[in-house]
C-alpha cells in the first residue's frame, strides 16, 4: 500500500486524512506545497478530463476546477483580440497550452477563482506565467519545464501545490467509495465521448461543421466530469458555460445560459474599456465586470460598484444587451441526460445556440426534437448518459 497524509479532509474537524492505493505505487508527485483532500478530489478528475481532451481532440487541452465540477475547459484554440482581454491575458504571450488554460480560466472567472488548474501538457514558462498571477490553489500536469516548475515553486511563498501526475498511469476497471459505512463498487466509467456521439443526427438540419463537432466532444467531455446533472455550452473551442449540480434540468440549462451570456457580454467594447481606478486588481475587477453586467443592483451594491472606477460607467440597457447577444450564434450545447420538456432548447435558443447533444430517451423526444426544427438547430442524439457523482 502507498499513500499520502493530508492536513485533513473535507473540512479541518475531519483529520486524520489520507489518499492512498492498494495494490501499486501513488501514480503523482508533490513537488511543491502541500495538497488538500478537496485538491486532490479535483486534481484527480481535472486530470481525467483534460488528458481524454487531449486525446480526444489532439490539441494541449485545460481545465479550471473548483470543488470536484468545471468551471471551465478548453483547448488549445488561438484567441480574439477581444477574448484576449476580456480573459485579462492581452499583456502576455502565449503558447498553445497557456492559451489553452487562459480560455479555460476566462469561461468564468469569477468562479475560477482559488481553482486547482489541469494541465495536459508539460507545463512550459508562458504557461507558469499565466498561473503566476493567477488566485490559484494549485496545478497537476504530466511534467514541468526546470524554469516553469520555479515559477511555480515561487508563488505564495512557496505553498503553492504542484502536482507532477504519471500520464501512462491506468485506473483500475472496477472503482469502490464508501459512503456512511457501506461499500459502493461500479465499472469505472471508460468511455470517451467522441464523433461517434455526434452521427444519430434527428433534425432536418444535418449540418455539423467540424467546429461544432469539436465543441460538442468538448461539452460532453466536460460533462463526463461534472457533477449532475449538468449542461453545458461551448463555443470556439472553449466551454463558455457549465451548468452543474441543479436537481431540474431546466435549471441547468438556464445557469449555463446565464454564464454563456455573461462571457459574450465581456467582449461587449463598454465592458472591455471600463475605467478601473489605478492598482484594482484583477479579482476585483472581475467583481467588478460582474455588476456591471447585472441589471438590478440594491443601493448598497451600487454605492460599492461605484467605488472601482475612475468615473461612473454608462451601463448597458437591457435592450443593448439582447442587441449584442443576438449576433452570438453558432453556440454548441451538450447535456449529460435527456431534455424532457422543451423548455431547454427554447433557453438555449436564446444564447446563440446552434448544435445540441444529448441522450435521448425521453417520452417527450418528439417534443424535443420538434423544438430543435423550430430554431433549425442540428440535434444529436448521444446514446449516452454521463452522470457523474
Amino acid at each position: 500500500m502507498d499513500g499520502l497524509k493530508l492536513r485533513y479532509g473535507c473540512n479541518p474537524h475531519q483529520a486524520p486524512a489520507r489518499i492512498f492505493t492498494r495494490d501499486r505505487p501513488l501514480p503523482l508527485r508533490v513537488l511543491s506545497g502541500a495538497p488538500g483532500y478537496i485538491n486532490l478530489l479535483d486534481a484527480l478528475n481535472a486530470w481525467q478530463l483534460v488528458r481524454e481532451l487531449r486525446s480526444a481532440l489532439k490539441l494541449p487541452a485545460a481545465t479550471s476546477f473548483k470543488h470536484v465540477s468545471p468551471a471551465g475547459a478548453a483547448v488549445a484554440v488561438p484567441m480574439s483580440k477581444e477574448v484576449r482581454r476580456a480573459s485579462f491575458v492581452d499583456d502576455l504571450d502565449l503558447s498553445p497550452l497557456a492559451t489553452a488554460y487562459a480560455r479555460a480560466r476566462g469561461a468564468d472567472r469569477l468562479c475560477s477563482f482559488g481553482d486547482f488548474a489541469a494541465l495536459s501538457d508539460v507545463v512550459d514558462v508562458a504557461t507558469a506565467n499565466v498561473l503566476k498571477r493567477e488566485v490559484s490553489d494549485g496545478v497537476i500536469a504530466p511534467g514541468y519545464e526546470p524554469a516553469a516548475l520555479e515559477i511555480l515553486r515561487s508563488k505564495r511563498n512557496g505553498t503553492y501545490c504542484v502536482l507532477e501526475i504519471d500520464p501512462s498511469f491506468e485506473a483500475p476497471d472496477t472503482e469502490t467509495r464508501e459512503v456512511f459505512g457501506i461499500g459502493f463498487e461500479q465499472r469505472r466509467n471508460h468511455i470517451v465521448p467522441g464523433v461517434e456521439q455526434l452521427v444519430n443526427i434527428v433534425t432536418k438540419n444535418r449540418e455539423l461543421p467540424d467546429m461544432a463537432a469539436r465543441d460538442l466532444i468538448l461539452a460532453l467531455i466536460t460533462l463526463k466530469y461534472t457533477q449532475s446533472n449538468s449542461v453545458c455550452f461551448a463555443y470556439d473551442g472553449q466551454a463558455i458555460g457549465i451548468g452543474a449540480g441543479q436537481q431540474s434540468r431546466i435549471h441547468c440549462t438556464r445557469l449555463a445560459g446565464s454564464k454563456a451570456d455573461r462571457w459574450f457580454l465581456r467582449q461587449h467594447a463598454s465592458t472591455l474599456d471600463l475605467p478601473f481606478r489605478a492598482g484594482l486588481g484583477r479579482p476585483e475587477q472581475n467583481n467588478a465586470i460582474d455588476l456591471f453586467l447585472e441589471d438590478d443592483l440594491s443601493a448598497a451594491e451600487e454605492s460599492a460598484w461605484l467605488g472601482y472606477f475612475t468615473t461612473a460607467p454608462v451601463r448597458l440597457t437591457r435592450d443593448e444587451k439582447r442587441a449584442w447577444l443576438a449576433r452570438q450564434q453558432g453556440v454548441s450545447l451538450a447535456s449529460d441526460a435527456f431534455f424532457p420538456f422543451r423548455d431547454n432548447v427554447d433557453r438555449a435558443s436564446q444564447s446563440g445556440v446552434k448544435y445540441i447533444s444529448q441522450p435521448g430517451g425521453s417520452v417527450r423526444d418528439d417534443v424535443v426534437i420538434q423544438a430543435a426544427n423550430d430554431y433549425d438547430m442540428v440535434m444529436a442524439m448521444s446514446k449516452l448518459r454521463l452522470f457523474h457523482h
